[in-house]
């Protein structure tokens, strides 16, 4: 077992490895390693224009994903979990699975034909690329507040609170607020790594001045293959910090749970 875990550990990390050595070589030919040594691939990243038109543009859509995917998330998963009904819980919880279990190419031939009529010509802009991207996060996000409130018992608390006079407000600043803060970074964290590395659904409804990170991307594959390579590692660092981030406040979360 030992060994086939290390098999497979080494199956993943080979090609981010040699992302990483293709990125700094200077020549990569038909040879398994790249000869030369040279740093101008990823300064030729930062200087196209394309590409830093792109990476800004992911920052945008990721920011507006996760604000609307809070303003939408809190509420839905505020109200399943104090409803005192286990049927609106898993109502939820079947809702949300249907962007997880859909896939993607599907969605984005729905939105394809949804949103490029005369009446909903939407097709190609910014907001409908956020809704996008809110369609395939809000689930793992709706799930992390929805574990972590019962976990917590945010009914059982806010119900004693109430016991005792605390109107709505008061047990929302006091109580949901506190109590779903870690809950709430945790997974947007989660929901930010998952929307700067959308592909499918992106490339299909993005229109060309709103082209995200991953999309351009592809195109470097058809250059030089070092630039494709830098081009691949930022997009693979910036992912792994979002991604180190969640589990971290993730693992915080359960600590907290935990006293």
């Amino acid at each position: 077992m030992a060994l086939v875990t290390w098999a497979y550990l080494v199956y993943l990390a080979l090609p981010i490895a040699l992302l990483g050595i293709g990125s700094l070589g200077e020549s990569w030919t038909n040879t398994l390693l790249p000869s030369g040594l040279t740093g101008e691939w990823y300064r030729a990243v930062l200087d196209d224009p394309s590409f830093v038109r792109a990476f800004w543009t992911s920052l945008r859509v990721t920011g507006a994903t996760c604000i609307v995917a809070a303003l939408i998330g809190l509420p839905l998963a505020y109200a399943a979990v104090t409803s005192g009904r286990r049927s609106a819980s898993r109502l939820v919880r079947l809702v949300m699975l249907v962007p997880v279990a859909a896939p993607e190419i599907t969605l984005g031939f729905g939105f394809i034909i949804a949103f490029s009529t005369a009446t909903t010509p939407w097709l190609g802009s910014f907001f409908l690329l956020v809704a996008g991207h809110v369609l395939l996060t809000l689930p793992y996000l709706v799930a992390t507040l929805m574990n972590d409130m019962a976990a917590l018992k945010l009914g059982e608390l806010e119900a004693a609170a109430g016991s005792l006079g605390a109107g709505f407000w008061r047990r929302l600043i006091d109580i949901v607020v506190p109590v779903s803060a870690t809950s709430l970074l945790t997974g947007l964290v989660t929901v930010a790594a998952i929307s700067i590395g959308e592909f499918q659904l992106s490339n299909l409804i993005a229109g060309f001045l709103d082209r995200t990170y991953p999309i351009v991307l592809l195109q470097a594959f058809y250059g030089a293959t070092g630039f494709a390579c830098a081009a691949t590692v930022i997009l693979l660092v910036l992912s792994l910090l979002t991604g180190t981030a969640a589990a971290t406040l993730s693992a915080a979360t359960k600590r907290e749970s935990a006293s």
